[in-house]
């Protein structure tokens, strides 16, 4: 029994491998008929037997490849890079770093990586954060460890987790396998039609292997042509925002979010956050909020949003509801701190570390407590909504109506959703809770737009009441000043006009003596004298 007992277990093993392989097949079988319904309900069907077969056989390509491509056609992108995230480039190369970071021999590994470290005259342990690294360098790492094993693990692996990391928003990552897989496709192609005949290549050329991967008459070309053209658009941006060119900015970004092609969810919501910085630096403080609105409505978790839009709301010292962001931001680091992981998948792209947040969870604890002890004392009416609409102090009328008008158009609660028909969302799923949250963050942005309008109007409002009480008592005041005038002249010509007023016996003593004396001058000049004989005569 004993000698028997080796040759039985080899046998059932041998069995139940055959057996296993049988089912498995069956499995694949049946989910290639399937997948060839186009229908959804069926595809989904598929990946549960593909499930099924790769619990028996986790790492059998063919099932890997068929359930990759079946959840691309669903749409489930997150799924995809879930499944492949070992092959996404930026996500490797931060593993590689920590865990080079960490390791006591560093400094060999990275030498040995082709990155260069400063010079060990000049740097200590703890400047060897510090590096000088080239470009072409780290390309040439990337380019190796992304093609290591490519012939017998596929290709597919690239164009599948590309064209998923392109709807997830990591646009560097989807041009980068994009680009990897169809080189290597090409270069599978040009291995297999050495042995082909003159019919079959002309055949093949038609039909390429890596355009099966193009779905809804989008081609690979025209999937990275339109990748690189968002990438050079933000590019552009995040130069002129860096330059302090604000406007400049919040127009190359505003061609992103407002184009006629959607963008991916997670590039969206990046470039909403960045154009709310262009705003808040240009002093458009509804329209940064708006844009933070934008950001959290996609992308609830975002800290920067968050921590943007709290400091917005301080500015214009709305204390209570950046109170509530800032409370909203410590349950978040608290949550990161319990998991002991950032907030989302490893792949998702983060704005801050890990080993940041204790030092940030203690800053933003002392923050709300000073607001809470401001709200307490009663701060809370003093609100700057001049700043929030955008205006000067002292403005007139027809500023503030034409920025009030300007504010409800663009933000008015109707149109808070208009953003996201331009919005390729990761999971169509998400499209009612994106809508949820979009509406009610604008329709309290609008309220307090309403009520910096009706305050600051009153503003106005009793300005131009003391201005027209200022010009009412100055109208007074002038003829006050003309009555007063028009009197002294009256009394004056009366005086002068007015006989009786005045002493009679002078005006006869001055005309008496007037008179004597134009006798003395006539005497003088001989008028009393007789006239001549001759002249006499010749008057007679």
């Amino acid at each position: 029994m004993a000698v028997t007992s080796p040759s039985l277990n080899a046998t059932e093993k041998k069995y139940w491998w055959l057996t296993n392989r049988k089912i498995v097949e069956k499995y694949i079988k049946d989910a290639r008929s399937l997948i060839a319904t186009h229908e959804q309900s069926e595809i989904a069907s598929a990946v549960n037997l593909l499930d099924a077969a790769l619990a028996i056989s986790p790492r059998l390509d063919e099932a890997l490849e068929l359930r990759a491509r079946s959840l691309i056609y669903l749409r489930r992108f997150k799924d995809v890079a879930d499944m492949l995230q070992d092959y996404i480039p930026s996500l490797r190369i931060a593993n590689e770093d920590s865990n080079s970071i960490s390791s006591d021999n560093s400094s060999q590994q990275l030498s040995r990586e082709g990155v260069k470290l400063l010079s060990s005259a000049d740097s200590t342990v703890s400047d060897q954060s510090f590096k000088c690294f080239s470009i072409s360098d780290l390309k040439k790492k990337l380019m190796a460890g992304l093609c290591k094993n490519c012939d017998k693990e596929g290709y597919w692996r690239y164009l599948v987790l590309g064209k998923a990391c392109c709807h997830l928003g990591l646009m560097e990552d989807a041009m980068v396998l994009l680009q990897t897989g169809k080189r290597l496709a090409s270069a599978a192609f040009r291995r297999q039609s050495v042995c082909w005949t003159d019919d079959s290549f002309s055949l093949s050329l038609s039909n390429p292997p890596f355009s099966a991967d193009t779905t809804q008459s989008e081609t690979l070309t025209q999937l990275l042509s339109h990748i690189k053209l968002l990438l050079r658009r933000r590019a552009a941006a995040l130069a002129a925002l860096d330059a302090g060119l604000h406007s400049e900015a919040i127009r190359h970004f505003s061609k992103i979010v407002d184009g006629r092609r959607a963008a991916p969810q997670g590039f969206l919501a990046e470039c909403y956050m960045h154009r709310a910085s262009a705003f808040r630096s240009a002093g458009r403080i509804a329209d940064s909020i708006a844009d933070c609105n934008r950001t959290l409505a996609l992308d609830p978790t975002c800290i920067q949003a968050l921590h943007t839009r709290a400091s917005l709301l301080e500015t214009i010292r709305c204390f209570p509801d950046s109170l509530h962001d800032l409370e909203h931001l410590k349950l978040l680091y608290n949550t990161i701190l319990r998991d002991r992981k950032l907030a989302g998948p490893a792949w998702k792209r983060q704005h801050v570390r890990y080993s940041e947040i204790p030092g940030k969870l203690c800053a933003l604890t002392t923050k709300i407590q000073e607001l809470k002890q401001r709200v307490a004392s009663g701060d809370t009416g003093n609100v700057d909504y001049h700043a929030l609409i955008g205006l000067r102090r002292g403005c007139c009328r027809s500023e503030l109506q034409r920025a009030h008008l300007l504010l409800c158009l663009k933000h008015k609660p109707d149109k808070a959703t208009s953003f996201i028909e331009r919005c390729e969302l990761a999971d169509e799923r998400d499209l009612e809770s994106v809508k949820e949250r979009a509406k009610m963050s604008s329709l309290l942005l609008y309220r307090l737009v309403q009520k910096g309008y009706a305050n600051v109007m009153g503003s106005v409002m009793e300005e131009e009441a003391a201005e027209k009480q200022r010009k009412k008592a100055l109208e007074d005041q002038v003829k006050n000043n003309c009555k007063v005038e028009n009197q002294k002249l009256e009394n004056k010509k009366c005086t002068v006009s007015s006989p009786s007023t005045a002493n009679p016996s002078v005006f006869q003593g001055v005309f008496c003596r007037d008179l004597a004396v134009v006798g003395n001058l006539l005497s003088q000049v001989g008028f009393n004298r007789s006239m001549p004989v001759k002249y006499e005569a010749l008057s007679c």
